[in-house]
Parts: structure tokens; sequence; C-alpha cells
């Protein structure tokens, strides 16, 4: 019995001792080879990831790669579409320069990804070790403007990192496109990286740049980098702006503040980017860009849409903001995205009659170097250099400039009408602008309907505020209560929003408009911030007939008054108020309007109209080209396509 109970304690003796064996080889073999890793780090080179939807953070991506490559650093720069997540834990260094896009979800190219690290997260069966080998920095671009959502990719992916066991080497970095100060935070993150991968602190205070130069004043940020970007690359946005900032080479950029702390809007950057496309900046928030059209009148070539519809002289019309600022990202944007975004206005004000002044300075000064084109006559220069109409409408959201009553009692002062349009974003400011019959107001209120139900309206304007259809259809109502001519306008996008007739005309009778402009895109090139292709732009036989579709919804309510078919555009107006003995009256009597604005006497827009030339009237044989212009048509010369050699 003895014996029996002495063979089972050695037994358990000999159990436990090899246990202990296994146990302590196991325990050599993984810091043997974590020492290894540690000892011998390119083992596995480092990775840095970009989740990029425009381009951005693939242009930062790329920056920090070149920029450790000559600390004498190894990393791969790795596109997350061609990675397999599985494959992460065996990373030993990992560096995420990630994006945020619509609803603060992640571009479609780190869907995969970013699932991947939530749901590991989530999952209980991986445990909270499984990234316990890596340590990782996350650098997040995005728009503040965009409230909550702000870098939520980013900070989501930093949360789940550490919630596998990753080690955060550098704290989160944050990049807004917005405040023209990307380059700078990102730069200030990179050093950071750069000081623990060579055995130091994140918050050292040396400076590790390209090229060793270093500005530390906090007044000037060096913008120095060793990449030379495509100088010939003619739009620079906005979100790209990281890669492709002006005098980069050798130069510095001031960030200018005020001392009640409110910057200016137009930052360095955004100021060399958008004089870059032709704008003339007027004082921190404006701008003014003459016009193609207005180039076209002053050489007798013809006018644009709006002088078919409503006989504004395109030669005589100043096109301007006060705010450069939008509250938007549209797919379509002109612009490339390279003006600020707000939800309100947060800058430095400039005073009305500056900004009226000089607008007309830098228009009057672009419109004289138009002297001696072939076709300018004396007498049309001179009419060009004294505008009757201004266009506010340039770029932004001129509504959002909080003293744009008194700009506008500003214009109509020097006789000048104005037409305004807005993104439908603001509805309590389109109910703070002055009814015409209160001594000034605009003479044309605009408001941008890009979209008929609320989900196309988020995919094509990409609005900043959570609640932009209901700010949508409330600025709808609001022109209702307005006394002056108000106009929808809608721009059709071949794919995006033609299918939604009947949505359309449900918005009409909401703020029961004038007139409904109806224009399809107008394809502006490739861009990194928009998916947009010619196979998007309608034809104006398309534009056509959605627009009569529309008028016979109407019931008779509405007509196709005009028509300008170089512009792909068609114009809908209110039979009851345009529409007299069977004549159009969608013109404006220019002269009479600033008579009667002069006049202090209450009167409506029914009081200033003038009939519609016959060849403006939709269906005339001129498709709302002036007679009495001339018509030019480019020769156009296109390759043609190889034919294939038949053996």
């Amino acid at each position: 019995m003895a014996s029996s109970s002495s063979i089972h304690a050695r037994l358990a003796l000999v159990a436990l001792l090899s246990a202990t064996t296994f146990y302590c080889i196991h325990k050599y073999r993984r810091l043997k080879r974590l020492k290894t890793l540690s000892l011998n780090p390119s083992t596995r080179r480092g990775k840095i990831f970009f989740i990029s939807e425009t381009g951005t953070s693939k242009s930062l991506a790329q920056r920090l790669h070149k920029l450790l490559e000559s600390n004498g650093i190894a990393f791969d720069l790795v596109d997350p579409t061609s990675y397999e997540p599985e494959d992460l834990p065996k990373e030993t260094l990992a560096i995420f320069v990630a994006s945020t896009w619509d609803g603060g979800k992640p571009p479609k190219d780190g869907e995969f990804l970013v699932d991947w690290l939530s749901e590991s997260a989530e999952d209980f069966r991986v445990g909270s070790l499984l990234l316990s080998g890596c340590r990782f920095g996350v650098f997040g671009v995005g728009s503040r403007g965009y409230g909550e959502e702000y870098n939520a990719v980013a900070k989501e992916m930093s949360r789940r990192m550490v919630g596998l066991g990753g080690a955060e080497m550098v704290p989160l970095g944050e990049g807004d496109v917005d405040d023209g100060e990307l380059d700078r935070a990102f730069q200030e993150w990179c050093d950071g990286v750069i000081r623990v991968l060579k055995g130091g602190s994140a918050r050292e205070t040396n400076e590790i740049t390209q090229n060793g130069v270093v500005e530390s004043e906090d007044e000037y940020v060096d913008t120095t980098d060793e990449e030379e970007e495509d100088d010939n690359n003619d739009i620079v946005d906005l979100e790209d702006i990281a890669g492709k900032a002006p005098s980069r080479k050798n130069g510095v950029v001031k960030v200018t503040k005020r001392g009640d702390g409110k910057k200016e809007m137009v930052t360095p950057v955004i100021r060399a980017s958008l004089t870059k496309q032709g704008y003339k900046i007027i004082g921190s928030h404006s701008g003014v860009k003459i016009c193609r059209w207005t180039k076209s009148q002053l050489r007798g070539r013809g006018g644009c849409y709006k002088h078919s519809f409503y006989g504004i002289e395109s030669h005589r019309c100043m096109e301007t903001t006060p705010s450069l600022a939008c509250a938007n990202k549209c797919v379509f944007c002109w612009r490339h995205h390279t003006n600020p975004v707000g939800k309100s206005w947060q800058w430095k004000m400039d005073d009305p009659k500056e900004i009226v002044n000089g607008a007309l300075d830098l228009h009057t000064k672009m419109i004289k170097q138009m002297k001696g084109v072939p076709g300018v006559t004396p007498e049309k220069l001179q009419e060009g250099l004294t505008p009757r109409h201004c266009a506010l409408s340039l770029v932004g959201e001129p509504i959002m400039y909080p003293e744009i009553n008194a700009l506008v009692d500003e214009l109509h002062g020097k006789r000048i009408s104005t037409f305004l349009v807005t993104n439908a974003q603001f509805p309590e400011k389109i109910l703070m602008m002055k009814p015409i019959t209160q001594v000034r107001g605009v003479d044309f209120l605009y408001v941008s309907v890009d979209a008929a139900t609320k989900e196309s309206l988020k995919a094509i304007d990409r609005p900043l505020f959570a609640d932009f259809w209901e700010r949508f259809i409330d600025s709808l109502k609001a022109l209702q209560e307005k006394q002056q001519r108000t106009v929808y306008r809608l721009t059709l996008v071949k794919g995006w929003n033609t299918e939604e007739l009947e949505a359309y005309f449900n918005l009409f009778s909401i703020g029961k408009p004038d007139f409904i402009e109806i224009k399809g895109v107008t394809y502006c090139g490739s861009s990194a911030t928009s998916k947009l292709t010619m196979e998007n732009v309608p034809w104006h036989a398309d534009v056509k007939a959605f627009s009569e579709a529309l008028s016979v919804k109407s019931n008779g309510e509405y007509e196709v008054a005009c028509e300008h078919a170089h512009s792909c555009c068609v114009l809908l107006g209110r039979t009851d108020k345009f529409k007299v003995d069977g004549k159009w009256f969608t013109w404006i009597d220019y002269e009479k309007f600033h008579d009667l604005v002069a006049s202090g006497e209450p009167f409506t827009s029914r009081d200033y109209m003038a009939e519609t030339p016959s060849w403006a009237v939709y269906g005339a044989e001129e498709g709302g080209f002036d007679p009495e212009q001339l018509r030019y048509k480019k020769e156009r010369h296109h390759h043609p396509k190889p034919q294939a050699v038949v053996a």
C-alpha cells in the first residue's frame, strides 16, 4: 500500500517538473524571440497605412515615409485594400494616417481594416493581448466643421488598438483640413514619431525636420520640404493641401491671429490656392473673380443664361462673395473645396463698405485688362467698367456674412442690382434678409435645391450640419416670406438625382418660388474630392425633358419659360405672376427697380418686370442666344482613334 502511494507521489512530482520545464522552455524561447526583435528591428519592417478618400491621408503618409527614410528608419507604405488585417498581430510597428468620411465612417479603402479592428476588439474569443507585440501611432485627418464626427475614425482606431493590447508610442495626432494648419500639426506629430523610434521621448523639445532646418517661433511655421510637388496642377484641393501647400520649397507660412483670438478666414495656404485659380481676395474673407461670360459678352460673343432669363448684361455683372466659407462640401463644387467650411461665423469680420469698394476696384482692374482683346469695343469696355449687377454667388455661403444686409445696401446705393445664392442651410439668415419693401433688399434670392430627398441631399451636398434636412426644408419655407423674386436652382447630376421627379415636385409647394432654374451639372475636370465624370453630365435634351415633366406635374402652375442651350439650362416660371396675356415677363427693368428703391415706397417684384424677348422664350430657334451677339464656335481638333489593323 505504501509502495503504491510512493509511486503516485513520484509520478505527480515528475508531472510537475515536466510542466515546469515546458513552461520555462516556452518562456525562454518567447523572451529570446522578443529580445531578437528588439535588437534587430529590421526583422519585420514597420508599416505606414493610409486610409484616404480624397488623397489627403495618402499624401501625408507618403510624406512621413520619405521623412522616415531620410532619418534611416525603414518602413513600408501600405494601401489597406491590399493588406490582410489578420497579419496585423505579426506587426511590431504600425502607423495609421486616417481620414474620416461621410457620417463619421472610414473611406472605402479602409472599411475592411477598421471593421476588423472593431470586430476583433468586441470578440471575447480574441482577447486583449492580440496586438501586445505592436507599437502604433495614429494621425487623424478631418474637419472640425463636422462636430462630433471630427476625426472619429482615427479616435476609434486608436481606442481599438489599445483595447487589443497595442502600445501607443505617440499620442493621437489630429489635423483639421479647414484651419490652414494641417501641415504644422502633422509635422509636429511626425517629429514625435521619429524621436520615439530613435529611442527618445515623443515630447522632447528638440525638433527633427527635413533638411535639418527648424523655425521654432510661434508666429511662423517652417514648411520646408524635400519633396517637390507637381507645379502643373491648376487646382489644389483643400483636403490635399497637406502635400501641395504653395511656396513650400524654401518658405515659411505665417499664421495670422488677431488679438481677440479670432483667425482670418483666408489663411496663407488657402489664399495662395484661390489666387492660383484666378480669384482676387478682398480683405480676410471675401473674393471676386471675372466670369468667362463677362469676357464673352465684352467681345460680343454672347452672355450667360441670366442674360437670357432676366436681362442681366454679363459684361456689366460682377461676381463676388462676402464669405468664402461654406457649410457644404458638394460633390460638384466648382472650386474643388479650396474654400474654408464652417457652421457659423467664427472669423475676423471686415466692413461691408470696404468689401464692396474692394470688389469694385479689383473687378474694374480685371476688366481693364480686356482692353485690346479682339472684339472688345471701347463702348463695351466702358460699360464693363461700370457694373450694374452683382452675383453674390462666387463661392462659399454669402448669407453667412453677418452684415449681408448692409453689404446689399451698399450695392443698391450704387444702383447695382443683386442676386444672392444660398445653399439652404441657414433658414434664420434667409428670414433676416430685408424684403424689398424695406427700402432695400436683394432683388433675387436663390436657394440651391441640389436634391429632393434626405439621402441624396446628404450624398450630393455633404453638409456639415447633422440636421441638414430640417434646415433645408425650413429654408424653402422661409422663401414664402420674401417679396423679392425667389428662385429654386436645381443642378441635375445624372445617376444621382435625375430620377427624383416626384420628390422635386413635392418641394414646389413648400417654398412656392417664382422661378425654377434647372441646369445640368458642369464637369470641372478630375478631382480627388469628387467621383463625377462626364457620364454624370446630362445632355440639354435630358434637362428639357426633365423640365417639361415637372411642368406637366404642376398642372399649369409652372410652365417652361426660357432656355439657354449653351449652358444646358432651362427656366420654369409661375404662370399666375409672370405670364401675362400669353407673354412671358421674366426680364427686369433695372432702371425702374432702382427708381423704386430710391422712392422708399413699398413695391413688389411685379412692379419692375419686363417682357422676355422672343429669342429667349423656350422653343425659339435661337435657343436663348441673343441674336445681336456673334456666335463663336471653337474648332475641335480631336485626335482620331487608332483603327484596328486587320491581318
